[in-house]
């Protein structure tokens, strides 16, 4: 298996244990995961929704990731699954 296909697999099983889960996850986490899939997936879209102040958290969190490639984004989106599957309570 390819290095890019096994990280394509892996990133796919993080986003599917992401959706899968059903309790809330904490604001900071989600606001990571946001900023790292959209990096992965070549997503350049700027967040619109109905309520201004998540939308402005969500730029902040784009904007912090704006240096990342789309691999370097999905490796640290498995991470961040990855540590909060181990560390939550």
């Amino acid at each position: 298996m390819e290095k890019n296909e096994a990280l394509e697999q892996a990133f796919q099983r993080a986003v599917e244990s992401i959706n899968n889960h059903t309790d809330p996850f904490p604001a900071d986490v989600l606001l990571k995961l946001y900023a790292y899939y959209k990096r992965a997936t070549g997503n350049e879209d700027m967040p619109s929704g109905s309520k201004p102040l998540i939308n402005a958290f969500k730029a902040n969190a784009l904007f912090q990731s704006q240096d990342l490639t789309e691999e370097e984004a999905k490796r640290l989106y498995i991470d961040a699954v990855d540590r909060y599957f181990l560390y939550r309570k």
